[in-house]
This record gives structure tokens, sequence and C-alpha cells, in this order.
């Protein structure tokens, strides 16, 4: 049947969702317009497309039993010269985001995704270009400040011209429905169709 590349993320919310990946497109990031901006729970994961019942079903389990959180940006970090990313950082909700994303990977689920490095959460705002364009990345977005209440999260699939599609939102409990929409992000698709042929 093929495999999908799914993410699971939170969004950032407009007006500040727009702003940031507009600041990103700006730095020379190509990757920007393809990517809402977001808080990652799980990266990019390879997984076979069969399995999307089962995943959609736990994330929905996960969902239900959380409950919304304050969520804050402020400040810009760097993961130089480990990895080539400036972000900026998650100052409030950085607890919510790491227990979310520990249930959301739960050994015992199906989204069981070993990570390269230790969670960190936090919003890219560059990535993978030039130095001297994320210097001026880290230093513009220095003073940078938004502030909302995170009601869920979001499944992601990437799609074969890169672009991150959404396929499901996931709201919290009983708390507000729908994950903030961002201006020109990609929209919904059924995923059937674009599941990759094993290479």
């Amino acid at each position: 049947m093929g495999t999908v590349t799914l993410g699971v993320s939170i969004a950032v919310p407009e007006p500040y969702g727009s702003q940031l990946q507009q600041r990103r497109a700006g730095f020379g990031d190509a990757a920007a317009h393809g990517i809402p901006t977001h808080v990652t729970l799980v990266p990019p994961t390879e997984v076979d497309a069969d399995r999307l019942p089962a995943i959609r079903a736990h994330l929905a389990e996960v969902a239900a039993a959380f409950r919304p959180f304050a969520m804050r940006l402020s400040g810009t970090g760097t993961f130089r010269p480990l990895s080539p990313v400036v972000f900026v950082k998650v100052v409030e909700g950085a607890t919510g985001c790491t227990r979310l994303q520990g249930q959301v990977r739960d050994p015992a689920g199906p989204v069981n995704r070993e990570l390269a490095f230790p969670y960190h959460p936090h919003v890219t705002v560059a990535h993978g270009i030039s130095e001297e364009a994320m210097d001026l990345a880290f230093e513009s977005l220095a003073d940078y400040d938004a502030e909302w209440t995170c009601a869920g999260f979001a499944l992601y699939e990437q799609g074969s011209d890169g672009v991150w599609r959404k396929l499901r939102e996931y709201p919290f409990g009983t708390g507000p429905t729908g994950v903030p929409a961002q201006a020109g992000s990609p929209v919904d698709e059924p995923t059937a169709h674009r599941a990759r042929p094993r290479s």
C-alpha cells in the first residue's frame, strides 16, 4: 500500500503564524511556504499508509484527555553548531508541549518514534540557510513576543512536492474546538492517492 510521511504539531495561530512564516521566507528559507508555522510534537516520520487509522485513533484519545494550556513565544535561540536552526523560544507552555509529545509518542502506541535529540519545543524561523541569514534571523526576532491558548494539535502529511498538508485536527477535551487556522496554509486532502510506494 506504500508509505506516507507524517508529522504532528501545534499550529501557531494568526496573526502570528503568517507573520513568522513571512519573516522566515524573508530570511531566504525556501521551505518557509511549505511548512505552516508550528511547534513540533512528532518530527517527520515515515509510516505504512495502512497504519493511519490506528494513528488517528491514538491521537484522538490523547487529545480527548488533554486540556488547553497557555503558550507564549519570546526571543530567539539556536541549535547551532549542532544543527543549522534558529528559532523563537517557547517561554510558557513548554511543559505542556513536552507532556503532550510524550503521550503522542507513547512506546505502546502507533507513533513510537525515537528522537535524534532530546525534545525541545520551539518555533523554527530559519533552517539550513547561510550563517549570515541565520544571524539576521536571530537578531531581528530577538524582541518577538506572542501568546495564545493552545487548544489542540493537528496531524500533517508531507506531499511529494515537499509541502505539509493538514490531515486532521485534534481539539483538546471539552475546550475550544478546532486548531487555529493560518492564512495560506494548505487545506486538508485525502491521503490515499498520495501514498508513495516503498523504494
